[in-house]
Parts: C-alpha cells; sequence; structure tokens
C-alpha cells in the first residue's frame, strides 16, 4: 500500500456538509459524481497528497443510508492507494483478511476499488484504489 489515498465520510446531505468543509478546509470540492452501482453519490476534496470524500446515498436501501442510520453520519471508511489492486487484493486475501469482492469494481474518481470487510479489519472499512491507466 502506497499511500492513505482518501478518508470517506458518511453524511446525509452532501449540500450541508459540502459547504461544512470548504469553510474548516479553506477550499472547494474539485469533484462530485455519482457512483449507481455503490448507490451513492460522492463529492472530493484534495488536502496535500491525500483526499477527503464525502459519501451521500443516492437511495434509501443504500449501504450509506444503513451506515447512518446505525453509526450516524462520520467516518466511513479509510481508501489506500495500491499499485496492482489484483496483487494486493490476492496478498491479502493469503494474510486472511475477507474481501466484499472477488474481483476490481470501478469506483469514483477514476479509480478501480475492493473493499475489506470491516469484521477482518478491527471495525474499519478499508478501500483499496487503483488509478484507472
Amino acid at each position: 500500500m502506497d499511500k492513505i489515498e482518501h478518508i470517506g465520510i458518511a453524511v446525509k446531505s452532501l449540500k450541508d456538509s459540502s459547504s461544512v468543509y470548504e469553510r474548516l478546509l479553506g477550499i472547494a470540492s474539485y469533484k462530485k459524481e455519482e457512483v449507481v452501482s455503490e448507490q451513492v453519490i460522492t463529492e472530493f476534496f484534495k488536502i496535500g497528497e491525500s483526499k477527503i470524500e464525502l459519501l451521500e446515498a443516492s437511495s434509501p436501501d443504500s449501504p450509506i443510508n444503513k451506515f447512518i442510520d446505525k453509526r450516524g453520519e462520520g467516518i466511513h471508511h479509510i481508501a489506500f492507494a495500491v499499485d496492482d489492486i489484483e496483487k494486493e487484493m490476492l496478498r491479502l486475501k493469503n494474510e486472511g483478511f475477507q474481501l466484499l469482492n472477488d474481483s476490481p469494481k470501478k469506483g469514483a474518481d477514476n479509480k478501480l476499488v475492493c473493499f475489506v470487510h470491516p469484521k477482518s479489519s478491527n471495525g474499519v472499512l478499508i478501500e483499496l484504489c487503483q488509478e484507472i491507466k
């Protein structure tokens, strides 16, 4: 794993939360996009080499809605940048980690992604991200 790529924060409203993070960070977001497969709308802020990703549910049965209903708004996941996502997925499987998907899928911000189940990583949802070239 190369670096922390971003920290994902589950929010009820991008409109409300975006203004909070603009004031907090002193910058505007650089990108907003919907990831239909994950039922989420994302908004990104760049801080140095890392990013903050705000996540709003795009449907009532979205995993983000379920997360907020159970835990409230807050940190949803930590994403790590990797050079070869398939190699890293195999390494983690061999180390005993439970992956939430068997192969990488298209995520936000031009990335291939895979998630590690929080039950195998001390309660933290981990995302692997590889830039699509």
